[in-house]
């Protein structure tokens, strides 16, 4: 489950003067830039003011919508900041200390809010070292005892000092499990089979082993740290440049550490459970059967009073208790009275696991799989023993009555008060605690339903038909039932159809209107099968479907119905959504009013709430793959060959393209408004008017054809909009229509209202200013004549849907309108995609950061052979290499995912670990002849079991899996490729493609086993044997679901952050650190501890602390970060990989020379996992890791990375680029150090030379190089006169001691913050008010709308500030 994060490419125009940096910094993030980068080269022609914040989280348009829907649902725009920050003042009261007495141990004092639960404090208890083994206490303050479930501040006479005691309370059968079950989570708190296994939400970290415990200590290393030779630097052979060597071993690098420590062999529950009714009437609860170290075999009673030994053994039942029994009300008390082992390890091990960093213990919001895993023992384990047959999901769920009603809880979640700052953290909190659970539990019934663990609700119907209900969700499989989907492509429609249903939850969910409610959705892939997961509408199971529906249709259009009180209801959504109302025709040709899809369902549960469902038509259908009799697409979607067929009817736009075709839109109108109204200033003659606005309507399309032909260098700034971050528009519309009021104020009034879409009347009194609005409308498409206001209707050409005649001109305005967008996708989004790829300001490094960088712009997947076919054809495509190697990838593992879905449906469960390594060697092992083993035992049994076999999904004797070929496969995928992308891969076999695209075994590994869920055993493969298969059956561990679920969003702290990040581009470094922290609280406060939003806001935080020059707080938060995002998005995701960057450079900063160099090494091997050597970001890691290696005087490894980074920026910047320049620089120094001063002439004079030709003679680049170069020449003629004196007098010639100078810390870093795009400009006083009024000169200049001429000489100036590239 890869959530999207990163931030989106600043859209912020170069104003902040501090911490200034650009492409030669650029630390890239994968997609976009860090928030201290403005890009300087981006000629940005749209009218933003500096405050537009760059985002971050799932891509620009969650947010816009989040904003709207702020203002929609709660009509109550947040009144500024201000009011917020009273806010917050009220939250955050004060915390104050409290001392804790537990039973045998000292008092202590423990800091707590007044906000916290008394739970909370329980929690830190079990968590102590030396209260952890208690679990069944109360606290008491005064001998009361404090409810659980109470906060702090309600509860009388509890203050600063007050003293709480920790008092024993007898057992409940309830309790002592929970007792056992901590004991025994206590005892594997350093195993980490579950992070392998994939429960629980453990997850793996790597990072202590890089950094030998925490970061913290660093004064103790300072010493070590800087005597040189004690550090080794040689990196390991297959981390070196030109390494063909891709190992996976260390991959996971062992831990010393985790050496686990046995405490006990066995611990399990006792076959004598549970109690008879005597013993119960004598306080038994259980019984517990362990072995302990020492081999004694011990049976154990659990009372009401605590533990202690019984005389039972395997086979006779004797509860009396042991001769010297010793009652204990902690099971490790008893314990380490029995097993002297058990005390010395448990202590030990305790020690080891209060040492770990909190992050690495921590659960995870959501499960993430790792694709690879060590040989794990399996060990007993009764508690894991236990969940496996039972139906409960977690003993912490406090809720009578053990299922839990999801429906109930997700609804009541959102009906919760959001009214001030308070009770919203409340509720998203709740919202989101709740959606993780129902996460977990729909991926746990899911998996249980296909591994046939489900009785079905229609047992008599074939499998493909059923329906189950587990734990009050309801699941059903993607096909297509009762030929439900037969007009809009069958099964293909049927597996399509969950994602885009999910799409449409997630976007009204973020409307979040009030009183309209949507099912909780996860919709899981897992064993080749597609399961929907949805919670259940009250009422829903006891009535048939057709007397529920109240409004839409469930026979796709033939039926329908409507409703006012869902019309009232969507009309709220239909302006954030751009949803037109529309009138429909019913079976009666009556019209009925729809303000939303045909099959988009309403139903009043019986609790009385209205709910819709089947969402599968939010969004406005795709032309370019819906092929329609009788319709012509516009020329430029056309040109590029489509509309193409496509596998289903149910291609949508997605929500971003929709968001970014209507600002795109309204920049035009805007530019056509002012454009029209200066005419008529200029000719008040009325006749002189009318040819005036005939031309402008026809801009839009003129417009167009320009955009087509010069994608790579925009040009009117209507398209520059439209490349941007969909997060502008708030502010583009107040410079926009500023611009085009010119003095006339009126014709402002309708636009005012732009961000939420709106249709507002506007006074327009002067008839020639209404006149241009409308001219201004009806070019653009707005649906109303006096304001802009750009709508879908989702419903045309879906088949069987009829429209009222008097609807005609409008739905041939919608035809066009969807014309017009689909041609935008192709004209504008991709083009706009490719040169973002080109100036570096998106970096895919795989699949997910590819995806997400298409999903960003609203360029769905399906168009990838396009993208790819237009990187072709540009002229730079040398420079789009990596990207290009990046798409073929995702493409042929995405064929192969199509195909491995049916191959898996076929396959019986005791053949799946076959199965799949026989796939995975068809599809990667150079083997030729790949043979699949069948299982030994199928031959024998089969005819016996045929009839109960059929059961389950997937039964039935299949072995057709065994006959699949290499060769065949590889033509699977490339029918795959032609028929789904469109897009011919010139393959027979894996090496051919290999070959002749670049790409890696190691990596289209990693691909594949991430889209489907394969885990595979942790160990060298060779894949290019001839002579045998790569992967026996042995080495495939498991297999995952994968899950796709909404990410319920924390508004206020996005907003915090959002601020923050403003504050921070404007050089208030020190108000945007404020911000930041206050988002951070927040989004703990509502996410817990671990989140990808949080791991954002803590690498911004750290990057902040670093340029104040706080370095020990820097490492700090940014180690938090690295932890983070490899608990949360994997050990190796491309933003894993970024962190390590960024934490080695703060490592370096704070003198930790050999942890800076092994954070160094272990990115550069992730990258070349993820996406092998050549790579933009390549460069810039080796240039970090040569300047150590030369920092701490390994010259010759030092150059091997540093001219790496050389070849590499040629490569994709362009010889003359000022990142190459620096290159040059970097290598000459070396080369100095070493003294071959030829060879740094050498380069220092290819740096010179660009820097002159870049920026000039005057240029202070330009001068230091040419210093340097001066230097260099005068230490280079005296070596050559102190050789020739040399050669002349033999060994008496006097010699002038040369100076060879080792590169000092100081240099060595100040270099690294630049190659990293971190730059310290010393100001004073009076520098900081230039630099302000500078920002304000530029707000004004944009607001005027001098942009296209004021840009150029901006970034010229701006470059005379700032030395580099």
């Amino acid at each position: 489950m890869v959530s999207k994060t990163d931030d989106i490419p600043a859209s912020v125009p170069n104003c902040n003067p501090v911490d200034l940096a650009d492409e030669a910094g650029d630390g890239a993030q994968e997609d976009g830039k860090e928030t201290s980068k403005t890009h300087l080269k981006d000629p940005c022609g749209c009218g933003h003011t500096a405050d537009t914040a760059i985002m971050n989280g799932d891509g620009a348009h969650d947010h816009a919508e989040e904003a709207e829907s702020k203002q929609d649902a709660n009509s109550e725009a947040d009144g500024g900041d201000d009011s917020n920050e009273q806010e917050v003042i009220v939250i955050q009261d004060t915390g104050f200390t409290v001392k804790i007495q537990a039973p045998g141990t000292e008092p202590f004092d423990l800091q707590v809010s007044p906000q916290e639960m008394v739970q909370e404090i329980h929690q830190v208890l079990m968590d102590r070292e030396d209260t952890c083994h208690r679990t069944c206490f109360s606290l008491q303050l005064d001998g009361n005892v404090l409810d659980n479930f109470a906060e702090l501040k309600s509860i009388e006479g509890l203050q600063e000092g007050s003293l709480l005691k920790v008092v024993e309370e007898p057992y409940t059968v309830r309790e002592a499990r929970i007792h056992v079950r901590h004991i025994r989570d206590l005892l594997k708190s350093l195993d980490p089979s579950d992070s392998y296994n994939g429960v629980d939400c453990n997850s793996l970290s790597f990072l202590s082993v890089f950094t030998d415990g925490d970061l913290g200590d660093c004064d103790k290393r300072k010493k070590k740290g800087n005597e040189l030779e004690q550090i080794d630097c040689t990196p390991p052979e297959h981390i070196l440049p030109g390494s063909k060597d891709r190992p996976l071993l260390p991959l996971q690098p062992q831990n010393k550490d985790l050496k686990p420590m046995q405490c006990l062999k066995v611990l399990t529950m006792s076959g004598w459970n549970p109690p008879p009714g005597n013993r119960k009437m004598h306080g038994d609860l259980m019984y517990l059967y362990m072995v302990t170290v020492e081999e004694r075999h011990i049976s154990i009673t659990a009372s009401t009073r605590g533990f202690y030994l019984n005389q039972s053994t395997t086979y006779t039942f004797n509860p009396k208790p042991a001769n010297h029994s010793f009652l204990s009300h902690s099971l490790v008390e008893l314990l380490s009275q029995i097993s002297p082992a058990f005390k010395k390890n448990f202590t030990a091990l305790q020690k080891k696991r209060v040492q770990r960093h909190p992050f690495e213990r921590i659960a995870t919001p959501f499960q993430v799989y790792s694709w690879t895993a060590p040989q794990v023992d399996h060990a007993m384990d009764c508690v894991r023993a236990e969940d496996a047959y039972t139906s409960r999901l977690g003993y912490e769920e406090h809720i009578p009555g053990q299922t839990r009603d999801w429906n109930e809880e997700l609804q009541t979640t959102r009906e919760l008060p959001r009214k001030n700052l308070p009770e919203r953290l409340l509720r998203e909190r709740a919202i989101f605690k709740v959606h993780s659970d129902f996460a977990a539990a729909a991926t746990r019934g899911a998996m249980a339903v296909i591994d046939g663990n489900v009785m079905a609700i229609n047992p008599g119907e074939e499998t493909r038909m059923q329906m189950f209900i587990w734990n009050n969700i309801f699941f059903s499989l993607g096909f297509d039932v009762r030929d439900h989907y037969l007009e809009l492509g069958g099964d293909a429609a049927a597996h399509a159809a969950p994602t885009n249903d999910l799409n449409g939850v997630r976007a009204y969910g973020a409307v979040d209107v009030e009183g309209l409610y949507t099912l909780g959705t996860v919709v899981v892939d897992y064993r080749g099968y597609r399961i929907t997961a949805q919670s259940i509408i009250p009422g829903i199971l006891e009535r048939e479907q057709e007397q529920s529906v109240i409004y839409g249709s469930i026979d796709f259009g033939k039926t329908v119905v409507s409703h006012s009180k869902y019309l009232e209801l969507l009309e709220k959504t239909s302006r954030p959504l751009k949803v037109q109302r529309h009138n429909v025709l019913n079976e009666k040709d009556e019209a009925v009013e729809l303000c939303s899809s045909v099959e988009c369902k309403g139903i009043t549960g019986n609790d009385g709430r209205h709910y819709i469902l089947d969402l599968l038509r939010t969004f406005p259908p795709d032309l370019n793959f819906l092929p329609v009799d009788g319709e012509e697409l516009s020329p430029e979607s056309q040109r590029q060959g489509f509309p193409r067929p496509h596998r289903h009817r149910l291609a949508c736009l997605r929500q971003e393209l929709i968001e970014a075709f209507v600002e795109h839109r309204y920049l035009l109108f805007m530019k056509m408004a002012a454009l029209q109204l200066m005419q008529q200033k200029a000719n008040k003659d009325a006749k002189a008017n009318v040819p005036a606005i005939t031309e402008t309507a026809e801009t839009p399309t003129e417009n167009k054809a320009e955009k087509t032909q010069t994608p790579a260098s925009e040009s009117t700034s209507a398209t520059e909009a439209s490349t941007d971050s969909p997060s502008q528009t708030e502010n583009n519309t107040s410079a926009a229509s500023q611009a085009a009021t010119e003095g006339e104020d009126k014709s402002s009034k309708p636009t005012a209202n732009r961000p939420q879409n709106g249709e507002c009347k506007s006074p327009l009194e002067d008839p020639k200013s209404r006149e241009v609005v409308l001219n201004a409308c009806k070019a653009v498409g707005s649906i109303s004549n006096t304001s802009f206001d750009i709508r879908f209707n989702p419903d045309i050409f879906s088949p069987g849907v009829r429209f009222p005649e008097d609807a005609a001109d409008d739905i041939q305005k919608q035809k066009q309108l969807l014309k017009d967008a689909a041609a935008f996708l192709v004209s504008c989004q991709i083009p706009s995609l490719v040169k973002d790829c080109l100036d570096h300001s998106a970096l895919p490094m795989d699949g997910a950061t590819l995806t997400e960088a298409l999903h960003q712009r609203g360029i769905n997947v399906r168009y990838l052979g396009n993208v790819l076919e237009f990187v072709d054809k540009t002229p730079a495509k040398a420079q789009l290499e990596h990207f290009y190697r990046i798409g073929i990838t995702e493409m042929i593992t995405r064929c192969a995912k199509h195909f491995f879905k049916t191959y898996l449906q076929g396959v019986e469960l005791s053949a799946l670990s076959a199965a799949v390594s026989h796939f995975l060697n068809c599809f990667l092992s150079s083997f030729p002849d790949a043979v699949a083993h069948l299982p030994p035992d199928e031959l024998v049994s089969r005819r016996k079991n045929r009839k109960r076999r059929n059961r389950v999904p997937g039964g039935g004797d299949n072995t057709a899996w065994a006959s699949l070929t290499p060769s065949e496969m590889w033509k699977n995928i490339a029918s795959e490729a032609s028929s789904y992308y469109h897009f011919t891969i010139e393959c027979e076999s894996v090496d051919l493609v290999v070959e002749k695209y670049g790409l890696q075994k190691s990596t289209l590994l990693r691909e594949i086993s991430l889209k489907t869920g394969i885990q595979i055993l942790l160990k060298e493969y060779n894949f290019d044997s001839r002579h045998k298969p790569a992967l026996t059956e042995e080495d495939i561990l498991n297999i995952f679901p994968v899950v796709k679920h909404v990410n319920p969003k924390a508004s206020d702290a996005f907003h915090f952050f959002q601020s923050g990040q403003a504050k921070v581009q404007q050089g208030f470094l020190k108000e945007g650190c404020e911000l930041i922290n206050e988002a951070l609280n927040l989004f703990n406060n509502v996410y817990g501890a671990m989140h990808v939003e949080i791991c954002a806001c803590l690498r911004l935080l750290a990057r902040l602390n670093y340029i104040m020059g706080d370095h020990a707080e820097a490492l700090s938060n940014q180690q938090k970060a690295v932890l983070m995002s490899e608990r949360v998005l994997g050990i190796e995701h491309p933003n894993t990989v970024q962190e390590y960057m960024h934490l080695a450079l703060y490592c370096f900063a704070n003198g930790q020379l050999s942890t800076a160099l092994k954070l160094l090494y272990r990115a550069r091997y992730l990258m070349l996992v993820v996406s092998g050597e050549d790579h933009p970001e390549m460069a810039l890691l080796d240039s970090n890791i040569g300047l150590v290696l030369h920092g701490v005087m390994e010259y010759d490894l030092s150059l091997r990375f540093l001219e790496n980074a050389l070849t590499i920026n040629t490569k994709y910047h362009g010889a003359r680029s000022l990142k190459v320049a620096l290159s040059h620089h970097l290598v000459a120094r070396v080369y100095e150090s070493k003294a071959e001063f030829r060879s740094a002439l050498q380069h220092e004079k290819e740096g010179y030379t660009i820097y002159k030709n870049q920026m000039g003679e005057a240029h202070e680049k330009t001068k230091e190089s040419s210093e340097y170069l001066k230097y260099l020449t005068q230490q280079a003629v005296s070596l050559q006169r102190t050789m020739n004196e040399i050669y002349k007098n033999g060994s008496n010639a006097s010699i002038t001691p040369l100076k060879f100078t080792a590169p000092s810390m100081a240099s060595v870093l100040e270099q690294l913050n630049i190659i990293n795009g971190i730059i310290f400009i010393p100001l004073s006083q009076k520098d900081l008010e230039n630099l302000k009024a500078e920002v304000q000169r530029r707000q004004q200049l944009q607001e005027l709308g001098r942009l296209e001429e004021a840009t150029e000489d901006r970034a010229l100036e701006l470059d005379d500030k700032i030395p580099i590239d």
